[in-house]
């Protein structure tokens, strides 16, 4: 049974890594050490403050975080804004409201609003859709023993803006060359004969997000690119996630229990057979 099992599961995971490299889908991303990482790993509070921040004055121009409530902004293991400062930061938001139709004020019982443009993803699905696009094949190996993920994943493609390669230099695009976005078009002259990309990246609609000294951060830490990448794609991560940390501490305290009472039931079941066995073994 087991060895069915077993064969059955590496056909899978053959079948979706041939698939991953099929698609294009198997640019590996760097590895980024996220403080939420790891059987013990955290979410840095200021850090997710300071993704906010970048989220607020950047990325909130084009993207929106629908199912993400401003109250939770005060939640203990994420940004940990004091209750007053979440009731000033919600007004910035006009919401239609659902009962009157009439434009108000932000509540902290609002969510964030949604995208502002139409084919501009909502951000609180990002981290979480691509949390196991990395690992051998795409199998999310990585995930389970590097940490790697989604914010990985964002990190890399706000990092990952660089000049076209010279197969496509009399390629005419609206769009924006990322080495790390596997999605977009990709021009005749850097296909090889079988049709498929020779090329790491392609191109992406959106252009370059952030620049060094974009936002001021208010802890005094400098704002570069790679810092505000950082701190935005944890943040993100958290909107995805926000109880993460709790089912990581509830996944390790059962892991504990049931090798406890493995053990135990090890143990017992020896003292109940001794004896039979015992006996079984003389005859």
């Amino acid at each position: 049974m087991f060895r069915k099992l077993a064969l059955t599961t590496s056909a899978v995971l053959a079948l979706t890594g041939g698939a991953a490299l099929a698609a294009g889908e198997a640019i590996q991303v760097p590895d980024v050490a996220f403080a939420h990482e790891g059987p013990f790993g955290r979410f840095d509070q200021f850090q997710l403050q300071r993704g906010l921040q970048v989220y607020t004055e950047v990325c909130s121009a084009c993207h929106g975080l629908k199912f993400v409530a401003i109250r939770t902004l005060s939640d203990a293991g994420g940004p940990g804004l004091p209750e007053d400062q979440v009731r000033e930061y919600d007004k910035q938001f006009t919401i239609t409201d659902a009962d009157t139709g009439e434009d108000r004020e932000g509540l902290p019982t609002d969510h964030f609003p949604h995208s502002s443009l139409e084919n501009a993803p909502d951000l609180s699905l990002m981290a979480k859709a691509r949390a196991g696009f990395s690992g051998p094949y795409g199998t999310g190996m990585n995930q389970l023993f590097r940490g790697m993920g989604g914010a990985e994943y964002i990190h890399a493609i706000m990092m990952g803006y660089e000049e076209p390669p010279a197969c496509a230099a009399d390629f005419e695009s609206d769009g924006y060359y990322n080495r790390y976005f596997a999605k977009g078009a990709i021009p005749d002259a850097c296909k090889n004969e079988e049709g498929h990309s020779t090329i790491e990246g392609s191109w992406i609609a959106m252009p370059q997000p952030l620049s060094d000294d974009q936002v001021t951060y208010a802890d005094g830490t400098p704002a570069t690119q790679d810092q505000m990448a950082m701190d935005v794609a944890s943040f993100l991560m958290w909107t995805a996630e926000p109880k993460l940390m709790d089912r990581r501490n509830a996944g390790f305290v059962s892991v504990i229990f049931l090798a406890f009472l493995a053990t135990l039931l090890y143990l017992t079941n020896k003292r109940i057979w001794a004896g039979v066995k015992g006996k079984k073994k003389h005859a």
